[in-house]
């Protein structure tokens, strides 16, 4: 298995988790925001209230690899998450008994991924490595956006690239880049204002990857969370990979110095193989 299909696996693997809370009714409808400042406003002022957290929870991934017809199917559990916005996480996955199996990792310059039991592979990249980090879909920003922080700072004026559409019990926000293309899409419920989905677009046009966030909890006034998240990774005729997570336990938490160093900072130093981006390929690294 080649270390770009470990990656995408891997982090498909790190986001989704439990079993799928049961079948509600429709959502209600209500009048959506007047204008798009208004609605980027809105997610802005929940984002503010976004605190540091401690979550444990389950995960189940379903993926296809290489040629092979039918997805594979694995679990992490338990699954710890840890957050200090707006940019620090970590997710700890256990792998045969081993609580650090798999290892998710951001700060606000690089991310990082590493697998012990059988490969003992860290791969290591930094955000402004740009393209090359992007394509991987499934990183570490989609859970941050997952869990309450939606990139919408640098648009809360209403100008930018945003425009905003109503639709059943839906406000719809589109972000375009430069050229026109859709590169992301809110689906924002019009009564309570909380996130249900966001799909994310490739080069093309086309959705790549969708998240679906349900059963929110309050962890402190003002933040709500969802406990149960959803993301598929579109693939070739049907191929979709997806990742399922369900937060059991979702609590504020005050990181000291230790802590903050301990699980926020890459710490490539126990495994066998280390890969950086060169030239927009992962190549190993001597040790």
């Amino acid at each position: 298995m080649t270390g770009r299909v470990v990656i995408a696996i891997v982090l498909s693997a790190l986001i989704l988790c439990g079993c799928k809370p049961g079948i509600r009714g429709p959502l209600p409808i209500c009048a959506g925001k007047g204008s798009v400042g208004e609605s980027l406003l809105a997610l802005e002022s929940q984002s503010e209230k976004v605190v540091s957290l401690k979550a444990t929870g389950s995960c189940r991934l379903e993926y296809y690899v290489e040629d092979k017809r039918k997805p594979e199917k694995e679990a992490l559990n338990p699954v710890r998450l840890w957050m200090n916005p707006p940019s620090e996480m970590s997710l700890h996955g256990d792998v045969a008994f081993d609580p650090r199996g798999v290892v998710l990792g951001a700060n606000t310059d690089e991310f990082w991924l590493a697998i012990k039991p059988k490969i003992s592979s860290y791969w290591r990249a930094r955000w402004s490595d740009g393209n090359n980090v992007q394509r991987l879909i499934l990183n570490p920003k989609i859970v941050l956006e997952a869990v309450g922080i939606v990139a919408i700072r640098s648009d809360v004026d209403g100008r930018g690239d945003w425009s905003l559409s109503n639709e059943g019990p839906f406000d719809i926000l589109t972000r375009r880049d430069d050229a026109g293309a859709m590169t992301k899409r809110i689906y924002v419920c019009s009564c309570d204002y909380l996130v249900r989905k966001i799909e994310y677009f490739d080069e093309f046009g086309q959705v790549a990857v969708v998240a679906e966030l349900e059963d929110y909890e309050d962890v402190v006034e003002g933040f709500k969370v969802p406990k149960y998240i959803k993301v598929v990774k579109r693939g070739l005729g049907g191929r979709d990979d997806s990742v399922r997570i369900k937060l059991k336990s979702v609590k504020p938490m005050s990181f000291n110095q230790r802590q903050l160093e301990a699980l926020f900072q890459a710490r490539p130093g126990r495994y066998k193989h280390v890969y950086e981006i060169v030239d927009g390929e992962w190549v190993e690294q001597p040790q």
